[in-house]
C-alpha cells in the first residue's frame, strides 16, 4: 500500500513533471476519414428496400395538414379576380 500513496504523492508535488519542462509541446494533426472533397463520400451507404430510394420517399409522407376551426376563422379571405388584377396593374407602373 505504501507504493500507492508514495505515487500519489509524487504526481501531485509535480516531481515528475520536471522531466519535460525543457521540451515543448507538440500537436500533431489527425488525418480525416474522407477520401475525395465530396461530402457524400461521408454519407453512410443507403440500404435496400422501398423506402431507400429518395426519389419515391414523397410516396410514405403523411396526410396534408388540415387547421382546425379557429385558425381557419382568423385566416382573411382570399382577394377577388378584380382586385388581383388592380394589383397587378398598380405594380407594373
Amino acid at each position: 500500500m505504501p507504493s500507492i500513496f508514495s505515487r500519489f504523492k509524487k504526481t501531485m508535488s509535480g516531481k515528475d513533471s520536471n522531466k519535460n519542462k525543457g521540451e515543448e509541446q507538440q500537436f500533431s494533426i489527425q488525418p480525416h476519414p474522407a477520401k475525395s472533397n465530396d461530402p457524400a463520400d461521408l454519407q453512410p451507404p443507403q440500404t435496400g428496400g422501398l423506402a431507400s430510394n429518395p426519389n419515391e420517399q414523397a410516396f410514405h409522407a403523411r396526410d396534408p395538414h388540415v387547421p382546425s376551426q379557429q385558425v381557419m376563422a382568423g385566416l382573411e379571405q382570399p382577394a377577388s379576380r378584380e382586385e388581383l388584377q388592380a394589383r397587378q396593374a398598380e405594380l407594373n407602373k
